[in-house]
């Protein structure tokens, strides 16, 4: 017979957190929202957030996306996943997160800052180099990414 195996550890608060982006391109353009919180609060990114209990990644990013911006979308595929980490002042680990692109098609709507947004606008893709535009990390290759795909489904 069988031993029966050891329970589990308790799991570490500090992650990591399963969350989405939607990315949607649209005319050689992308939707980013400038964040209200951490992390990265003041910066622009795509809209996305914390995957609820029981929702796939495909229903949590349109959700996100239409929360944070009132834009209406259709999830196409997961196209990236990228480590976020938060960190205290001394460099202590707060929070990790793992966003999970996913590209969306536009449907309706027009950007308009939402729950968790200051500002919801398109950007033109040459925008995103501008060194004046504070973006989190890797939003401009993951907005080439989507346009390069958004460009593929067209």
């Amino acid at each position: 017979m069988a031993e029966p195996a050891p329970p589990l550890p308790p799991r570490d608060p500090r992650g990591p957190i399963a969350a989405t982006i939607a990315a949607v391109a649209r005319d050689g353009r992308v939707l980013l929202v400038r964040r209200a919180h951490p992390p990265d609060a003041g910066r622009w990114a795509f809209p996305g957030g914390k995957i609820e209990p029981g929702e796939t990644v495909h229903a949590a990013a349109v959700r996100e996306l239409h929360e944070e911006t009132g834009v209406r979308g259709e999830a196409l595929h997961v196209f990236d996943a990228r480590d976020v980490y938060e960190r205290d002042e001394h460099g202590a680990l707060r929070r990790h997160y793992i966003l999970i692109a996913v590209l969306c098609r536009w449907t309706g709507g027009e950007p308009v800052a939402g729950d968790d947004a200051l500002e919801a606008r398109w950007f033109a893709l040459d925008e995103l180099e501008s060194q004046q535009l504070a973006l989190s990390f890797g939003v401009a290759e993951v907005a080439r990414q989507a346009a390069r795909l958004a460009g593929a489904q067209a």
